[in-house]
C-alpha cells in the first residue's frame, strides 16, 4: 500500500538539508557523516572559544605566568584538536553501527533494539562530548595545580562551563542531523515516552540550566573569587568579569533557546499543515515521525487520527456506493438524533426502469457478455440519476428503483425526474442499442425511511406512486422512446416553473393501472 504523502512543503524534517524523506542508502550514510562531522568538529571549536574568552575575561584570577602560559599555547590547541579528531572518529563510528540498519535499504525495519539505539544515540554522542571535556578539564586543572596553583579553580571552572556549552549544543544539532534515521526508526510505530531519556519538558529545564543557570553560577563563583582575593580585585575587574557573563547569558542563551525552540516548533508546523490539508478534504496526507518525545506523540497521533478517518471515508464510500450518499449520510445522523429511524410521509417522485427482453438476451449470450450489458445499462441509469440529485434505491435484477425528493427534500423532484427519464432514454437507445428499456415516472405521497429489523435495515420508499411507476414501466415497452409518466407529475414540474417539461412532454390518453379502479392520465416525450 503507497505511502500517503508528506504534508511539508520545504522538506519532511523541517530542513532541506536532510534531504526527502525516501532517500537511498548510500546517500544516506554520506548526509549523516558530513553533518555529523561538521557538528562534532564545530561544537568543539566554539567550547574552545568559550573557554578562552572565560579564562581570560570572566573569572578574576592572576595572570598566567611564563610556565602556564606556554603549557597553554600548546595544550588547549593539542586537546582541542585531539578531542575533535577523537570525537569524530569514535562518534561517527559508533553512531554509524547503531544506525546500520538505517543504511542498508529502505525496506529494512528496525528490530526494537535497533529503534532505541538509533533514537539514543544523540544523547550518546552528547555524552562523549561531555566526557571528553571534563577529561579535558581535569587534564588542564592538574596542569594548573603543578604550573601555578593559584589559578587551578580558574582553569577547573572554564573547562566546565565549555563542556556544558559544548553538550547542549551538540545534543541539540546532533538530533535535527538524525531526523530522518528517526523518522526510518519511529516509521509504523506508536511513540511513547520509553521511546528517549529526554522528553520537551527535561529538556526545556536542561537548556535553561546550560544557558542561563551555568553563567549566572559562573558569576556568583567570580564573585566569591573576587571576595577571597582580599581586596586584590579591583571594580574594572568585576565590571568586565559582568559584562562578559551577560554577553554568555545572552549570546548562548539566544542560541540554545533558539535550537530548543526549533526542535519544537518544526514538529508542531508539520502537524498545523497537515490540518490544514484535512481541513481542505485531503485525507491522503501523514505527518513524518522524526521525533521520540511528546511530540512525536502527537504526530504519530495525527497520524492514527487521519488514517482512521480515511478508514471512515472507505466504509462511507463504500456504503454510499450500496445505498447512495444520501441514505449514508441520514444513518450517520441517526447517532445524533438528526434523524427519526422509521418512516416519514412526503411527496416524491418515483423513477423505474426495467429491461426488455433481457431473459432472452441473457438466453442467447454468455455470462460475461450479460454482465457486460447490465453494467452499462446501470452506469446510464445512475449517471443520469446522480446528475439530477436522485437516489438509485434498488437494483431489481435487471430493473432499478430511483427517487428524487427523499431522503434530501426537493422541491423541484418532478422536473428532475422527468428530465432523467429523458435524457435516459436518449442514452440507452445510442449506448446500448442491443437491448431496449421501459421508463415510468410517477409523483405522489409516500412514506420514507428505514424497513426492517434493530440489527439489519435498509431505506427505502412505499406508496401509490412506487406502484404506479412499475406499472407504467410495464406499459412504457410498447411505446415508442419507452417512456411514459403521470400527467400528475408533467404538472408538478411545471407548478414548479419548469418550462421545459410543458414544451417536452404532452398527454397521450389515459388507462386504468393494475390494482387500480380509476384512470390515470399519461405523458410521453416530445422527441425532436
Amino acid at each position: 500500500m503507497p505511502r500517503p504523502t508528506p504534508v511539508s512543503k520545504r522538506s519532511p524534517f523541517g530542513a532541506r538539508i536532510l534531504g526527502p524523506r525516501e532517500q537511498e542508502p548510500r546517500r544516506l550514510r554520506i548526509r549523516i557523516q558530513l553533518l555529523l562531522t561538521l557538528v562534532l568538529v564545530s561544537t568543539n571549536v566554539l567550547g574552545a572559544g568559550v573557554v578562552f574568552v572565560v579564562n581570560n575575561f570572566a573569572v578574576p584570577a592572576p595572570e598566567p605566568n611564563d610556565a602556564m602560559l606556554v603549557a597553554l599555547a600548546i595544550g588547549v590547541p593539542a586537546y582541542v584538536v585531539t578531542a575533535a579528531i577523537v570525537g569524530v572518529i569514535w562518534g561517527t563510528a559508533t553512531s554509524l553501527r547503531a544506525l546500520r540498519w538505517a543504511t542498508l535499504g529502505t525496506d529494512v525495519v528496525p528490530t526494537e533494539k535497533e529503534r532505541r539505539q538509533a533514537l539514543n544515540v544523540p544523547l550518546q554522542l552528547t555524552m562523549m562530548q561531555l566526557a571528553l571535556w571534563l577529561a579535558g578539564s581535569g587534564v588542564f586543572t592538574v596542569l594548573a595545580i603543578v604550573l601555578q596553583p593559584e589559578r587551578a579553580l580558574a582553569t577547573g571552572l572554564t573547562v566546565g562551563i565549555g563542556a556544558l556549552v559544548v553538550a547542549g549544543i551538540s545534543y541539540l544539532l546532533t538530533e535535527f542531523t538524525l531526523r530522518p534515521v528517526a523518522a526510518r526508526a519511529l516509521a509504523d510505530t506508536e511513540v511513547n515516552q520509553k521511546a528517549r531519556f529526554v522528553g520537551v519538558g527535561p529538556r526545556m529545564v536542561i537548556f535553561w540550566a546550560i544557558g542561563t543557570a551555568v553563567p549566572v553560577v559562573g558569576l556568583m563563583i567570580a564573585a566569591i573569587l573576587a571576595i577571597v582575593d582580599e581586596g586584590e580585585t579591583t571594580l574594572r575587574q568585576l565590571a568586565v568579569v559582568t559584562l562578559v557573563v551577560c554577553t554568555a547569558v545572552l549570546t548562548f542563551g539566544f542560541v540554545l533557546t533558539d535550537l530548543n525552540a526549533r526542535s519544537v516548533v518544526a514538529p508542531i508546523m508539520s502537524v498545523r499543515e497537515a490540518l490544514r490539508s484535512v481541513e481542505e478534504g485531503d485525507l491522503d496526507v501523514d505527518v513524518v515521525v522524526y521525533d521520540g518525545t511528546e511530540l512525536g506523540a502527537l504526530q504519530s497521533g495525527f497520524n492514527q487520527m487521519v488514517g482512521g478517518l480515511r478508514e471512515k471515508e472507505k466504509l462511507r464510500d463504500l456504503f454510499g456506493r450500496h445505498v447512495g450518499h444520501e441514505v449514508a449520510a441520514a444513518a450517520a445522523a441517526v447517532e445524533t438524533g438528526e434523524v427519526e429511524l422509521g418512516g416519514e410521509s412526503r411527496v416524491a417522485s418515483v423513477l423505474f426502469v426495467d429491461l426488455v427482453g433481457s431473459t432472452a438476451y441473457a438466453s442467447d449470450h454468455d455470462a460475461a457478455e450479460v454482465v457486460a450489458v447490465l453494467n452499462r445499462f446501470f452506469g446510464v441509469v445512475v449517471d443520469e440519476v446522480d446528475r439530477r440529485g436522485g437516489l438509485v434505491n434498488k437494483f431489481i435484477g435487471d430493473a432499478v428503483l430511483a427517487i428524487f425528493g427523499a431522503p434530501v427534500p426537493d422541491e423541484d423532484h418532478a422536473a428532475s425526474a422527468l428530465a432523467a427519464a429523458r435524457e435516459m432514454a436518449i442514452r440507452l437507445e445510442e449506448e446500448l442499442p442491443e437491448i431496449g428499456a421501459g421508463i415510468g415516472v410517477a409523483t405522489g405521497t409516500v412514506v420514507a425511511g428505514n424497513v426492517g429489523s434493530e440489527s439489519r435495515y435498509e431505506y427505502t420508499v412505499i406508496g401509490d406512486a412506487v406502484n404506479s411507476a412499475s406499472r407504467l414501466t410495464e406499459l412504457a415497452k410498447d411505446v415508442p422512446g419507452g417512456v411514459l409518466a403521470t400527467w400528475d407529475t408533467v404538472v408538478a414540474a411545471v407548478e414548479r416553473g419548469d418550462a421545459d417539461a410543458a414544451a417536452q412532454w404532452q398527454k397521450c390518453g389515459a388507462k386504468v393501472l393494475r390494482g387500480r379502479t380509476e384512470k390515470t392520465a399519461l405523458a410521453t416525450p416530445v422527441w425532436d
